[in-house]
Order: C-alpha cells, then sequence, then structure tokens
C-alpha cells in the first residue's frame, strides 16, 4: 500500500471526498466533478491498474484548486479500511469527510452450475461480495470509529440495472448488489440520527477504461447501438452525467434522501419488453 506525494496536513474546517475507485470510469470523473462543486478535496483509492489515469484524476482536482491524495492499495477488505482510513485522517483531521463514494469494481462474471471455467467456484464468489458489498461496510465503519465524517456527510454506494432485469452469467454481481442494497438501508437508519445520509445511485451501462478493456470496438459498437434502441434518449448515459449528479447529491437540497435507491438509468429498461416482442 502506498500513496502519492501531496501538500503538507492541513485540517483547518476543509472538506473531503473519500472516493474508492478513483483512477478511471465513474470515480474518476465524480473525484473531477466534486473538486469542482461543491469544491472538495479528494482522497481517492486505486488499485494501481490505470496509473496514467490516476495521475491525471490528481491533475483535474488540483487544477480545480483542491487538495488531492491518492492511494494505492485494494480497498476491499477491512484491513485496508482501516489503513486507508488512518492515512486520510494524517492528511485531513478527524469530522472532515463530507463524501464517501463507493465505486470500486472486481466481480466475477460466470454461473453457479457451469461445469465449465465459468463456473462461480467459492473464491470468486467471496472475492466479488468483499469488492462489491462488504467493503462499503468495511469502510463506513473504519470512517466512524476515526471520527471521520463531517457534519451531514453522504455516504454513497452505486448500483446498476440488473436488479431489474438480468443477465444470464451476472447473477452474482447481481446478488453482491443486492447486499450493498440491504448495507445502504441499514447503515441509514443507524447513521440518519446523526445527521449523516447513505444512499444508493442506480444508473445504466456507461463506457468505461474496463469496458473498452473487455470489449471489442465492434461489440462497443454493438452495445452502444443497442442502448440507443433501449434508452428512451436515444443514446447511453455518461460518466459526466453521473458524476454531475453526485454533486448535486452533496448539496442542503438533497439532504433528504436517506436509505434511498436513486434511479438515474434514464428509463433504461423502460423498452425492453418493445424490444423483444416488436423488434
Amino acid at each position: 500500500m502506498k500513496d502519492s506525494e501531496g501538500e503538507p496536513p492541513d485540517t483547518q474546517g476543509r472538506r473531503w471526498a473519500l472516493i474508492l475507485g478513483v483512477s478511471s470510469g465513474t470515480g474518476a470523473a465524480i473525484a473531477h466533478a466534486v473538486a469542482k462543486k461543491p469544491g472538495l478535496d479528494v482522497f481517492g483509492v486505486h488499485r494501481g491498474r490505470y496509473a496514467d489515469n490516476a495521475a491525471q484524476v490528481e491533475r483535474q482536482v488540483r487544477e480545480a484548486g483542491q487538495r488531492a491524495r491518492l492511494w494505492q492499495a485494494d480497498a476491499s477488505t477491512p484491513e485496508a479500511a482501516e489503513a486507508g482510513v488512518l492515512a486520510l485522517r494524517e492528511v485531513a483531521g478527524p469530522r472532515s469527510v463530507k463524501l464517501f463514494v463507493h465505486s470500486i469494481a472486481g466481480a466475477s462474471v460466470g454461473r453457479f452450475l457451469s461445469e465449465g471455467e465459468d463456473r462461480l467456484h467459492t473464491r470468486r464468489i467471496r472475492r466479488t461480495f468483499d469488492t462489491m458489498a462488504h467493503s462499503f461496510v468495511y469502510w463506513t465503519q473504519a470512517l466512524v470509529a476515526a471520527d471521520m465524517l463531517a457534519p451531514g456527510a453522504r455516504l454513497l454506494g452505486l448500483q446498476n440495472s440488473l436488479d431489474q432485469t438480468h443477465l444470464s452469467n451476472t447473477g452474482l454481481i447481481s446478488a453482491s448488489k443486492a447486499a450493498l442494497e440491504m448495507y445502504v438501508r441499514y447503515l441509514a437508519l443507524e447513521l440518519g440520527g446523526k445527521g449523516h445520509r447513505v444512499n444508493l445511485l442506480k444508473f445504466g451501462t456507461v463506457l468505461t477504461p474496463a469496458l473498452k478493456h473487455v470489449y471489442s470496438p465492434e461489440a462497443l459498437a454493438r452495445l452502444e447501438e443497442a442502448h440507443a434502441r433501449m434508452n428512451p434518449a436515444g443514446r447511453m448515459c455518461t460518466v459526466e452525467e453521473v458524476a454531475d449528479f453526485v454533486s448535486v447529491l452533496v448539496g442542503d437540497e438533497a439532504g433528504w434522501f436517506n436509505g434511498a435507491t436513486i434511479d438515474y438509468s434514464g428509463g433504461m429498461t423502460l423498452r425492453l419488453l418493445d424490444l423483444v416482442l416488436n423488434p
């Protein structure tokens, strides 16, 4: 585990965003957006797979006039959560985290009963749940134990539309996201009386470096064409749109959201039956 070089600690009333999965995709876009509005410093955690992207995120946050500290680690374990929060406290001081975003991914795709290589073995199941669900609790516990949550802090998990429609090899992703949703609701109960808010933001497919790594250009073109037919808006959502809405959720106007699964999917699943029956 290691962090990037940054400015010396400044604990005089600054507000920070803690973002897991900050180096690419949605996490990177959120870091850039909240640095601009409402003007949060960013402590970002990443695995180091997209080092150039991480450096770019750091530059963007600082160009927006905010402090940035990036910390490289596997964020899915309770040990990493405790160490990461301690590293954050050294930079930011207590009661400084206004926004916590869980944007890490690391799920296995496959089938539970397959006899082939795509069988979802125990190790894959445990790893997926640690990454996609349990780590949200680990980091929340560490933040509370270290007295890091600022007044009116917002804790945000990210959800997809697989709770409404299913792909045959994504059962483990759907199950872990269902666990994440329950964690959000119960943490909202436990933290609501302290003035904090815990929510889940659901949005549709967005183009990320990870997606571009998995799919060929031809497959990506088909994916975009399918979403253009599926989405009422006639196009895919962008990571920038998601990130801008996260900035809204940090504001006082969104303070009554708590324990909610906020649908920001643009109606992505509304047309599915029509596409099947009237292709």
